[in-house]
């Protein structure tokens, strides 16, 4: 029998796993359902927030035995504590995607608060995790917003080398950060309360936003 091509055999197995599936290994199944519980916490909490998120309603949602839940956090509020850092650090993780490549203060920071915005309205449970965080999960909490002021302040610190906000000391920008983060937390309490929040924020509130940032931070005329 005509041995076959080596170029042959690897391309037939090639098509086998994409056939049957790319099998995963032990490692990356471990890792999809711990990353389905921290999904499905999420969307629990954001529904029930956390008081009345169990073990229960979290495993049901994501489709796995209460036993299994154990296998990956030792405890519900050992969940909590981990649950509001995992998805702060993927909405920051958006913001530095999209800012890739721009140039300018104004411009970064118009393309940061478009992609905390979008972010907020693809996951609307997020505020819910955000907000109750504080007293359900402290650490958690605390975590969360040391690592946004600590980006914020090197996002800070860069532009005032670059001479775009000069007129703030460096002293000053531990809370000019926490006013820019602030002012962000209640524009999106502002689009909560408005009655079309469905169609997402509107226009005029970027502009709005955009216009005080550089009527208070632009260099003086």
């Amino acid at each position: 029998m005509k041995e076959m091509d080596p170029f042959m055999q690897v391309t037939m197995k090639k098509t086998r796993r994409e056939l049957v599936g790319a099998r995963l290994t032990r490692n990356e199944r471990a890792a999809r359902t711990r990353e389905q519980i921290l999904v499905s916490t999420a969307h629990v909490v954001g529904e029930f927030g956390y008081r009345d998120s169990s073990i229960q309603r979290i495993t049901s949602d994501a489709g796995i035995a209460q036993g299994t839940f154990y296998l990956y956090f030792e405890s519900r509020q050992a969940l909590f504590d981990e649950l509001l850092p995992h998805f702060g650090v993927q909405m920051l993780e958006r913001v530095r995607e999209r800012a890739h490549g721009a140039k300018g203060f104004f411009d970064v920071e118009e393309i940061g608060v478009r992609a905390v915005f979008e972010y907020l309205y693809e996951n609307p449970w997020f505020w819910r995790v955000l907000n109750e965080a504080e007293i359900e999960a402290p650490a958690a909490w605390a975590q969360h917003h040391n690592e946004v002021t600590s980006r914020y302040m090197k996002f800070l610190k860069r532009a005032r080398a670059d001479g775009e906000i000069s007129t703030y000391g460096e002293s000053e920008l531990g809370t000019l950060a926490y006013l820019l983060i602030a002012a962000r937390d209640y524009l999106y309490v502002y689009h909560l309360n408005r009655p079309k929040r469905s169609e997402g924020i509107p226009e005029s509130v970027i502009k709005t936003y955009m216009h005080f940032l550089k009527h208070g931070l632009g260099p003086s005329a």
